[in-house]
Protein backbone atom coordinates (compact mmCIF):
# COMPACT_ATOMS: atom_id res chain seq x y z
CA UNK A 1 0.00 0.00 0.00
CA UNK A 2 1.17 3.65 -0.65
CA UNK A 3 2.55 4.90 2.74
CA UNK A 4 1.83 8.97 4.03
CA UNK A 5 5.63 9.57 4.81
CA UNK A 6 6.09 10.47 8.57
CA UNK A 7 6.92 13.95 7.32
CA UNK A 8 4.01 14.54 5.62
CA UNK A 9 2.41 13.61 8.57
CA UNK A 10 3.95 15.98 10.22
CA UNK A 11 3.53 19.04 7.77
CA UNK A 12 -0.16 17.98 7.90
CA UNK A 13 -0.24 17.89 11.89
CA UNK A 14 1.83 21.38 11.67
CA UNK A 15 -0.68 22.72 9.09
CA UNK A 16 -3.49 22.21 11.14
CA UNK A 17 -2.39 23.56 14.16
CA UNK A 18 -1.00 26.93 12.63
CA UNK A 19 -4.05 27.24 10.85
CA UNK A 20 -5.71 26.81 13.85
CA UNK A 21 -3.59 29.34 15.92
CA UNK A 22 -4.06 31.93 13.27
CA UNK A 23 -7.83 31.76 14.31
CA UNK A 24 -7.11 32.18 17.79
CA UNK A 25 -8.79 35.69 19.07
CA UNK A 26 -10.35 35.03 22.50
CA UNK A 27 -8.66 32.52 24.61
CA UNK A 28 -5.01 30.65 24.11
CA UNK A 29 -4.86 27.16 23.30
CA UNK A 30 -5.34 25.00 26.28
CA UNK A 31 -2.03 22.65 26.25
CA UNK A 32 -3.42 19.17 26.99
CA UNK A 33 0.22 17.60 25.53
CA UNK A 34 1.41 15.49 27.96
CA UNK A 35 5.24 14.04 27.38
CA UNK A 36 4.98 14.86 23.94
CA UNK A 37 1.26 13.00 23.35
CA UNK A 38 -1.47 15.36 22.87
CA UNK A 39 -4.37 14.02 24.75
CA UNK A 40 -7.89 15.34 23.28
CA UNK A 41 -11.29 13.84 23.21
CA UNK A 42 -14.03 12.61 20.86
CA UNK A 43 -16.63 15.05 21.69
CA UNK A 44 -19.62 11.79 21.31
CA UNK A 45 -17.79 11.44 24.90
CA UNK A 46 -19.74 14.53 25.74
CA UNK A 47 -23.02 13.16 23.80
CA UNK A 48 -25.44 14.04 26.92
CA UNK A 49 -24.83 17.75 26.08
CA UNK A 50 -25.56 20.45 22.98
CA UNK A 51 -22.34 21.48 21.34
CA UNK A 52 -22.04 24.87 23.65
CA UNK A 53 -22.04 22.46 26.36
CA UNK A 54 -19.53 20.40 25.07
CA UNK A 55 -17.00 22.70 24.13
CA UNK A 56 -17.29 24.29 27.57
CA UNK A 57 -16.42 20.59 28.67
CA UNK A 58 -13.32 20.32 26.95
CA UNK A 59 -12.27 24.06 28.73
CA UNK A 60 -13.39 22.11 32.25
CA UNK A 61 -11.37 18.83 32.04
CA UNK A 62 -8.23 20.97 30.01
CA UNK A 63 -8.93 19.13 26.99
CA UNK A 64 -6.80 20.99 24.11
CA UNK A 65 -7.56 19.09 20.86
CA UNK A 66 -10.90 17.70 19.45
CA UNK A 67 -11.94 15.35 17.24
CA UNK A 68 -16.05 16.91 16.27
CA UNK A 69 -18.53 14.05 16.42
CA UNK A 70 -21.60 14.94 13.57
CA UNK A 71 -24.21 14.34 16.09
CA UNK A 72 -23.16 17.43 17.83
CA UNK A 73 -24.01 19.68 14.45
CA UNK A 74 -26.06 17.57 12.91
CA UNK A 75 -30.05 17.88 13.39
CA UNK A 76 -31.98 14.34 14.82
CA UNK A 77 -34.30 13.84 11.48
CA UNK A 78 -35.62 11.27 9.12
CA UNK A 79 -32.85 9.53 7.14
CA UNK A 80 -34.42 11.66 3.91
CA UNK A 81 -34.77 14.56 6.09
CA UNK A 82 -31.45 14.37 6.97
CA UNK A 83 -30.21 13.91 3.72
CA UNK A 84 -31.64 17.21 2.49
CA UNK A 85 -30.08 18.95 5.65
CA UNK A 86 -26.70 17.48 4.49
CA UNK A 87 -26.95 19.10 1.46
CA UNK A 88 -28.59 22.52 1.93
CA UNK A 89 -27.39 23.52 5.59
CA UNK A 90 -24.90 26.98 4.80
CA UNK A 91 -21.43 26.34 5.06
CA UNK A 92 -21.50 29.02 6.96
CA UNK A 93 -22.48 26.73 9.89
CA UNK A 94 -19.65 25.20 10.00
CA UNK A 95 -17.33 28.49 10.30
CA UNK A 96 -19.53 29.33 13.13
CA UNK A 97 -18.43 25.84 14.95
CA UNK A 98 -14.99 25.83 14.18
CA UNK A 99 -15.28 29.74 15.88
CA UNK A 100 -16.61 28.21 18.99
CA UNK A 101 -13.66 25.88 19.51
CA UNK A 102 -11.39 28.19 18.91
CA UNK A 103 -12.85 30.83 21.28
CA UNK A 104 -12.43 28.21 23.71
CA UNK A 105 -8.97 27.56 22.64
CA UNK A 106 -9.55 24.28 21.74
CA UNK A 107 -7.61 23.13 18.43
CA UNK A 108 -10.36 21.31 16.18
CA UNK A 109 -8.48 18.24 14.56
CA UNK A 110 -11.07 16.25 12.87
CA UNK A 111 -14.81 15.76 11.50
CA UNK A 112 -16.36 12.41 12.30
CA UNK A 113 -18.94 12.38 8.99
CA UNK A 114 -19.06 8.71 8.62
CA UNK A 115 -19.91 7.64 5.27
CA UNK A 116 -22.21 4.78 4.74
CA UNK A 117 -23.37 2.88 1.59
CA UNK A 118 -26.65 4.89 1.83
CA UNK A 119 -24.98 7.88 1.12
CA UNK A 120 -25.75 9.70 -2.63
CA UNK A 121 -22.38 10.76 -3.89
CA UNK A 122 -23.88 14.46 -3.61
CA UNK A 123 -23.75 13.50 0.20
CA UNK A 124 -20.28 12.01 0.24
CA UNK A 125 -18.82 15.47 -1.38
CA UNK A 126 -20.75 17.72 1.40
CA UNK A 127 -19.25 15.84 3.78
CA UNK A 128 -15.88 16.82 2.35
CA UNK A 129 -17.10 20.54 2.05
CA UNK A 130 -17.96 20.56 5.74
CA UNK A 131 -14.55 19.24 6.84
CA UNK A 132 -12.91 22.10 4.58
CA UNK A 133 -15.52 24.73 6.12
CA UNK A 134 -14.41 23.32 9.52
CA UNK A 135 -10.80 23.77 8.33
CA UNK A 136 -9.46 20.34 9.34
CA UNK A 137 -7.78 18.55 7.24
CA UNK A 138 -8.65 15.21 8.55
CA UNK A 139 -12.49 13.34 8.53
CA UNK A 140 -12.88 10.40 10.62
CA UNK A 141 -15.38 7.80 9.07
CA UNK A 142 -17.61 4.42 10.52
CA UNK A 143 -17.70 3.38 6.56
CA UNK A 144 -17.91 0.43 4.82
CA UNK A 145 -15.02 -0.97 3.21
CA UNK A 146 -16.43 -1.25 -0.10
CA UNK A 147 -16.78 2.19 -0.34
CA UNK A 148 -12.97 3.05 0.15
CA UNK A 149 -12.15 3.79 -3.55
CA UNK A 150 -15.00 6.44 -3.98
CA UNK A 151 -13.80 8.06 -0.38
CA UNK A 152 -10.62 8.12 -1.60
CA UNK A 153 -11.55 9.52 -5.10
CA UNK A 154 -12.84 12.54 -3.03
CA UNK A 155 -10.30 12.88 -0.34
CA UNK A 156 -7.72 13.04 -3.16
CA UNK A 157 -9.57 16.09 -4.93
CA UNK A 158 -9.98 18.01 -1.51
CA UNK A 159 -6.69 16.74 -0.16
CA UNK A 160 -8.42 15.71 3.48
CA UNK A 161 -7.21 13.06 4.53
CA UNK A 162 -9.75 10.06 5.55
CA UNK A 163 -9.13 7.64 8.89
CA UNK A 164 -11.65 4.95 9.07
CA UNK A 165 -12.66 3.69 11.86
CA UNK A 166 -13.24 0.11 13.42
CA UNK A 167 -15.87 -1.40 15.59
CA UNK A 168 -15.95 -4.84 16.71
CA UNK A 169 -18.68 -6.70 14.00
CA UNK A 170 -16.46 -8.73 12.56
CA UNK A 171 -19.06 -10.96 11.00
CA UNK A 172 -19.81 -8.25 8.32
CA UNK A 173 -16.89 -8.28 5.95
CA UNK A 174 -17.92 -4.97 5.00
CA UNK A 175 -17.39 -3.06 8.07
CA UNK A 176 -14.26 -2.28 9.65
CA UNK A 177 -12.89 -4.54 12.42
CA UNK A 178 -9.52 -5.80 12.39
CA UNK A 179 -6.41 -5.47 11.09
CA UNK A 180 -7.54 -7.35 7.48
CA UNK A 181 -11.05 -5.28 7.15
CA UNK A 182 -8.48 -2.53 7.17
CA UNK A 183 -5.78 -3.50 4.98
CA UNK A 184 -8.22 -4.41 2.21
CA UNK A 185 -9.66 -0.56 2.23
CA UNK A 186 -5.84 0.65 2.25
CA UNK A 187 -4.86 -1.43 -0.90
CA UNK A 188 -3.89 0.49 -3.49
CA UNK A 189 -5.18 3.77 -2.41
CA UNK A 190 -3.54 6.80 -1.87
CA UNK A 191 -1.98 8.50 1.19
CA UNK A 192 -5.42 10.34 1.65
CA UNK A 193 -6.62 7.30 3.31
CA UNK A 194 -6.04 5.93 6.73
CA UNK A 195 -6.93 4.48 9.73
CA UNK A 196 -8.69 5.99 12.83
CA UNK A 197 -7.59 3.14 15.31
CA UNK A 198 -10.44 2.62 18.16
CA UNK A 199 -7.67 0.75 20.13
CA UNK A 200 -10.72 -0.46 23.05
CA UNK A 201 -12.87 -2.06 19.53
CA UNK A 202 -9.98 -3.20 17.94
CA UNK A 203 -9.01 -5.34 21.29
CA UNK A 204 -12.77 -6.17 21.47
CA UNK A 205 -12.27 -7.71 17.99
CA UNK A 206 -9.36 -9.47 19.07
CA UNK A 207 -6.47 -7.02 17.36
CA UNK A 208 -3.23 -6.47 19.13
CA UNK A 209 -3.59 -2.68 19.35
CA UNK A 210 -0.02 -2.40 20.39
CA UNK A 211 1.83 -4.46 17.30
CA UNK A 212 -0.90 -2.48 14.83
CA UNK A 213 0.40 1.02 15.87
CA UNK A 214 4.09 -0.48 15.68
CA UNK A 215 3.53 -1.53 12.16
CA UNK A 216 0.82 0.90 10.76
CA UNK A 217 1.72 4.64 12.87
CA UNK A 218 1.94 6.41 9.41
CA UNK A 219 -0.95 5.68 8.49
CA UNK A 220 -2.78 6.28 11.54
CA UNK A 221 -5.10 9.88 11.72
CA UNK A 222 -5.84 9.51 15.48
CA UNK A 223 -6.21 7.28 17.98
CA UNK A 224 -9.63 6.72 20.46
CA UNK A 225 -8.79 5.54 23.55
CA UNK A 226 -11.33 3.66 25.26
CA UNK A 227 -10.86 0.49 27.40
CA UNK A 228 -13.07 -3.02 26.47
CA UNK A 229 -12.44 -6.09 27.50
CA UNK A 230 -11.62 -9.17 24.93
CA UNK A 231 -14.12 -11.49 22.90
CA UNK A 232 -16.83 -8.46 22.14
CA UNK A 233 -16.82 -7.34 26.01
CA UNK A 234 -17.98 -4.11 27.34
CA UNK A 235 -16.71 -0.84 27.87
CA UNK A 236 -15.48 -0.43 31.15
CA UNK A 237 -13.52 2.70 32.99
CA UNK A 238 -10.41 2.60 32.33
CA UNK A 239 -7.39 0.42 33.55
CA UNK A 240 -10.17 -2.18 34.13
CA UNK A 241 -10.38 -4.18 30.94
CA UNK A 242 -8.16 -5.75 27.92
CA UNK A 243 -7.16 -2.88 26.28
CA UNK A 244 -2.98 -1.70 26.13
CA UNK A 245 -3.88 1.72 26.69
CA UNK A 246 -0.30 2.34 28.76
CA UNK A 247 1.53 0.70 26.40
CA UNK A 248 -0.09 2.21 23.35
CA UNK A 249 0.23 5.51 24.89
CA UNK A 250 3.80 4.95 25.96
CA UNK A 251 4.61 4.20 22.35
CA UNK A 252 3.30 7.27 20.90
CA UNK A 253 5.45 9.12 23.74
CA UNK A 254 8.60 6.91 22.90
CA UNK A 255 8.42 6.90 19.54
CA UNK A 256 7.80 10.50 19.37
CA UNK A 257 4.81 9.53 16.66
CA UNK A 258 2.62 12.53 16.01
CA UNK A 259 -0.66 11.03 16.59
CA UNK A 260 -3.73 12.89 18.72
CA UNK A 261 -4.62 10.46 21.17
CA UNK A 262 -8.54 11.05 22.02
CA UNK A 263 -10.51 9.86 24.83
CA UNK A 264 -13.78 8.38 23.96
CA UNK A 265 -16.03 8.21 26.80
CA UNK A 266 -18.51 5.05 26.59
CA UNK A 267 -18.88 3.30 29.41
CA UNK A 268 -20.96 5.60 31.31
CA UNK A 269 -24.27 4.51 33.30
CA UNK A 270 -27.35 6.76 34.36
CA UNK A 271 -26.58 8.79 37.46
CA UNK A 272 -22.70 9.70 36.03
CA UNK A 273 -20.91 12.61 35.65
CA UNK A 274 -19.74 13.19 31.89
CA UNK A 275 -17.11 15.34 32.89
CA UNK A 276 -16.52 13.59 36.22
CA UNK A 277 -15.64 10.73 34.35
CA UNK A 278 -13.93 12.05 31.48
CA UNK A 279 -11.19 13.76 33.68
CA UNK A 280 -10.54 10.40 35.64
CA UNK A 281 -9.95 9.22 31.86
CA UNK A 282 -7.52 11.96 31.31
CA UNK A 283 -5.74 11.62 34.39
CA UNK A 284 -5.43 8.02 33.99
CA UNK A 285 -3.64 8.92 30.35
CA UNK A 286 -1.33 11.60 32.48
CA UNK A 287 -0.53 9.09 35.05
CA UNK A 288 0.61 6.60 32.06
CA UNK A 289 2.62 8.69 30.15
CA UNK A 290 4.21 10.54 33.36
CA UNK A 291 5.99 7.33 34.90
Amino acid sequence: MNMISRRQAGKLLAAGAVAAAGRLRAAERIDSVVQGVQIGAQSYSFRDRPLDAAVEAYRTVGLGEAELWQGHVEPPKSREALRQWRLTVPLSRFHEVRGKFDRAGVLLYAYNYSFRKDMTEAEIDRGFQMARALGVKYITASSNVSLAPTIDSYAQRYQIVVGFHGHDDTRDPDEFSTAETFARALRGASPYLGVNLDIGHFTAAGGDAVAYLRQHHARIVTLHVKDRKKNHGPNVPFGQGDTPIVPVLRLLRDEHWKIPANIEYEYGKPGLDTIAEVEKCYAYCRQALET
